[in-house]
């Protein structure tokens, strides 16, 4: 594994500042802390990066879960890394006091989890679930739930997951069929499948917690009629120890394309009629309740695929800067001997390509991060903190599409650096290329997240939130006016926030004549120039900070080199990415409709 995989130095850039972190302090919600505890926050999850996550990153790969008499072994790093988590008290480090937890803003939290997702993404995801299930029954749950489940998860002792997907449902929740017979004692009795349940069993805790969408007898049909429980793998007996089968079964275990050290299960609950569930809050708003889990896991999901890109991209500098190959295209002389790959012009596209990529959605999801820290400090109930929940509540959805999609892309572009190598396990990539590509994928398809941008989050609060949004693009413009580097492109970002406008003025227009279909037919294109005018806008923010700094400040050294970097990263994000908003325009507008027509079908 490379020594480098992400830049702690653009972690404190982004978190100091173009987000001013440290102001959060002022707020009583953070008033417990000062701006240097936030550093030795990220000192403390480097270290456990360094010693368990990062040496077990390939290993785990290859020695991946198994399903043995019914009961999965994972590698031992796994139990390791949670217990060290636990130890630190880092699962439920966001969580307010109330639920245990520290009060850390979640934007600081959020670069704790990108230094450990660098070094290896699929471990994050048991603390990542532990916690998200975690925080749903603080949430959500009795008190008696929580003193019985939560509390033991986020120190370490027990995980959790969440069970929402059905074999004959996929994505669609509305066709869940598990069922939920209610007994005397207001438990319930739980029967059904759930498939593709992350970390859903393993041999590393003494219990998994399971939170579990079914339907209780008699309930409405569709997403009304959905209900939330928690079901153990274990239940407590009458000394209340948690000794009880509960009647969970491994059906299955998925062999993944990547991240194959989280097992994926296919899990059977109430094979026996002797599976219990405690149910979270009211009937029929378990949906609504997940959604705080899944909105939580979206924007992680966003993450992960950052920081897997982040991990290639220093894996493909470090390559580009030690591979000898070929000579300057300027260069005749063929007795010299071979340069450097990094400084063939093709190569180097690509490299800037991944930085402007990986340290984009940085911004775009630390964003969202800060977002949700404002909502904290002003209260979620307060007049202040709407502006903050309507912006988060648009941009979830683009957060965690655009980063995975174009994740992807970067990691492909460093395996592209690598060469023939990079096709091989003697390099990182190949692992990295494989466990990136579910990130598309994972807490919904960028398909349906798509549909949910353009028919939900556009026109819902009569467009309230996009006005918003594009309100903070414009203070953004009109602050990079003020130097004269900056101005082509704070123009160049204001012409396709227009041209962006423009576009969803002409697909509102096909919504207002009742053609569904239509309308959202290209929403996936939709989705992409949103995404990449929104990461241009982050792009614009971090070049003013640079800009200023070298105005204010005279950096010398690294520091020097640091914001050029930005400088020229961000030319290279509008001149090379921003540009391709004009093809996804023309399609956008243009009216021949070939897709949402019922008369034809793909040739097969």
């Amino acid at each position: 594994m490379m020594a480098q995989q992400y830049s702690r130095r653009n972690l404190d850039f982004m978190l100091k500042e173009v987000l001013h972190v440290g102001e959060l302090t002022k707020y009583p919600y953070f008033q417990d802390y000062t701006p240097d505890m936030f550093d030795m926050v990220l000192d403390t999850v480097e270290e456990i990066a360094d010693k368990i996550m990062r040496p077990a990153y390939v290993e785990s790969d290859r020695k991946q879960p198994e399903l043995v008499n019914g009961q999965v072994k994972v590698h031992p790093a796994v139990k390791d890394y949670i217990k060290a988590m636990g130890d630190a008290g880092l699962i439920n480090a966001s969580f307010a006091f109330e639920h245990g937890g520290q009060q850390l803003p979640v934007v600081v939290n959020a670069a704790n989890e990108f230094i450990r997702g660098a070094a290896h993404n699929s471990l994050v995801m048991f603390t990542g679930l532990t916690a998200g299930s975690a925080h749903l029954i603080y949430s959500f749950g009795s008190t008696d739930l929580q003193e019985k489940f939560a509390h033991r998860m986020v120190s370490g002792e027990w995980t959790g997951t969440m069970c929402l997907t059905e074999p004959q449902a996929g994505s669609s929740l509305s066709d869940v069929i598990t069922t939920a017979q209610p007994l005397a004692d207001g438990s319930f009795t739980i029967k059904g499948q759930k498939v593709f349940i992350s970390a859903g069993d393993h041999d590393i805790a003494d219990n998994i917690i399971h939170l579990v969408l079914a339907r209780i007898e008699g309930a409405p049909l569709g997403t009304k009629g959905i209900s939330l429980f928690v079901v153990p793998k274990f239940r407590a007996d009458e000394s209340g120890n948690y000794t009880i089968d509960n009647d969970v079964i491994s059906t299955g275990i998925y062999h993944k394309m990547g991240q194959k050290a989280t097992p994926a299960m296919h899990l059977t609950f109430g094979d026996k009629d002797n599976s219990i569930g405690y149910l979270v809050g009211e009937p029929n708003k378990g949906l609504t309740y997940m959604f705080q889990m899944m909105n939580e896991a979206r924007l992680g999901v966003g993450m992960g695929a950052t920081y897997i890109a982040s991990a290639a991209y220093y894996a493909s500098l470090e390559y580009a800067k030690e591979r000898p190959q070929g000579r300057r295209l300027n260069n005749k002389n063929l007795e010299e001997g071979q340069t450097f790959i990094i400084n063939h012009p093709d190569v180097k596209r690509m490299l800037l390509f991944q930085k402007a990529i990986v340290e984009g959605c940085i911004g775009l999801l630390f964003e969202c991060y800060f977002w949700q820290d404002m909502i904290h400090a002003h209260g979620h109930h307060s007049e202040e903190a709407k502006p903050y929940q309507l912006l988060l509540d648009l941009m979830t959805t683009v957060a965690k599409t655009y980063p995975a999609e174009y994740g992807i892309r970067s990691v492909n572009e460093g395996l592209q650096v690598f060469g023939g190598y990079g096709y091989t396990e003697d390099f990182p990539l190949e692992q990295m290329a494989r466990d990136v590509r579910i990130m598309s994928i994972y807490e919904g398809t960028t398909g349906i997240h798509s549909l949910n941008l353009l028919g939900r989050g556009i026109t819902s609060n009569n467009g309230k939130a996009p006005q918003l949004l594009f309100g903070e693009i414009m203070k953004t413009i009109e602050a990079a006016k003020t130097h004269d580097e900056l101005i082509p492109y704070a123009e160049k970002l204001e012409k396709e926030l227009g041209r962006l406008q423009k576009v969803t003025i002409h697909l509102l227009g096909i919504a207002s004549q009742g053609d569904n279909e239509v309308f959202l037919s290209d929403a996936n294109l939709y989705m992409e120039f949103f995404g990449t005018v929104s990461v241009a806008w982050q792009w614009l923010k971090q070049g003013i900070v640079a800009k200023e700094a070298l105005l204010t400040q005279n950096p010398l050294g690294d520091d020097l080199a640091f914001y050029e970097a930005k400088l020229h990263t961000m030319k290279f994000y509008f001149h090379y990415e921003l540009v391709k908003t004009l093809s996804l325009s023309a399609r956008l507008l243009d009216t021949e409709v070939l897709t949402a027509t019922s008369d034809f079908q793909p040739a097969i």
